[in-house]
């Protein structure tokens, strides 16, 4: 996770158009740059999110995606996503589905987030959370997460992408 990591640039569509590296992509440059981040459901529709690391270097201690990260240079989507999946809480062979893809831009950077989700069986979930870059996750249900928005315990990326993905996921059984 060095500053000096080289991402792909992209165009509005997701063609690779140049490179730059981490720092260049995090300095406020709006340097659009691809990222994969992934959902992690239960049956009930709960979500499970991850507390960042304090040593991350944007919105360190805040909950977010259950598996976010960068597409390395060189890097399919796919690829990226098996990667922060099985670094990030050592899942390996997921299905995932894609959901969404979207521009997202804060202060700091300009991603293309490209939205994955899983279902996973919870008694059978037992995730292997990197604590270099996670210290801690768990599922949340939606009552928790509605409670959350807007009160700083989420990231802000989150919070939008949630929203947004929400309608998006088939009602629970239970519903």
């Amino acid at each position: 996770m060095g500053q000096e990591e080289i991402f792909p640039i992209v165009d509005d569509e997701g063609n690779v158009i140049g490179k730059a590296t981490r720092r260049e992509c995090h300095s406020g440059s709006m340097l659009l740059h691809p990222v994969v981040h992934l959902h992690v459901f239960d049956a009930e529709g709960n979500i499970y999110l991850q507390k960042r690391s304090l040593s991350k270097d944007i919105q360190p201690g805040k909950w977010d995606t259950a598996v976010g990260g960068h597409v390395d240079y060189g890097e399919t989507i796919d690829c990226a996503l098996s990667r922060e999946s099985r670094e990030e809480l050592g899942l390996n062979e997921i299905e995932p589905t894609h959901l969404i893809t979207y521009d997202f831009t804060s202060d700091r950077e300009h991603e293309l987030v490209n939205v994955f989700c899983i279902t996973v069986d919870r008694t059978a979930f037992n995730p292997v959370i990197d604590p270099i870059e996670i210290d801690e996750g768990r599922f949340w249900s939606h009552d928790e997460v509605q409670a959350a928005i807007g009160k700083g315990v989420l990231t802000p990326n989150f919070e939008q992408e949630y929203i947004r993905i929400r309608p998006l996921i088939k009602p629970p059984r239970n519903e």
